[in-house]
């Protein structure tokens, strides 16, 4: 598994057209906090709640939201923890290039950092 910022991952997320970004936060931070918006390089972001009680439904929506088992990953939360568990569990279950954005997406690494803090698209 890789490590990347959240301005390291936008950018391959916009060289790779085949990349896929996953928000693992909850239904309440999407509508209170915001989403990365990727309309601008033509994706969506697959929005999956990982939570260590619901891991069987994770893996099975995630090879739902995203059954070629070869697509590059980029895995984001707050910061940067549960996505880190949710890219370790996408490992066990057979996804091969994984990367966990360890910013996250609000600045809680200290200024600057996070998806939102350094001014990527947001919705």
């Amino acid at each position: 598994m890789k490590h990347s910022t959240a301005k390291d991952a936008w950018g391959a997320l916009r060289a790779d057209s085949q990349s896929v970004l996953v928000d693992v936060r909850t239904p309440e931070e999407w509508a209170q906090v915001g989403m990365p918006e990727l309309s601008s390089i033509g994706k969506k972001v697959v929005a999956l709640t990982w939570g260590a009680d619901s891991e069987a439904e994770f893996i099975h929506a995630l090879e739902q939201a995203v059954p070629d088992k070869a697509t590059p990953l980029f895995f984001i939360c707050r910061s940067g923890m549960r996505s880190q568990k949710a890219a370790e569990l996408a490992a066990q279950a057979g996804y091969e290039t994984l990367t966990n954005v360890i910013d996250g997406f609000e600045d809680k690494h200290g200024p600057g950092t996070g998806w939102k803090a350094c001014g990527l698209p947001v919705k």
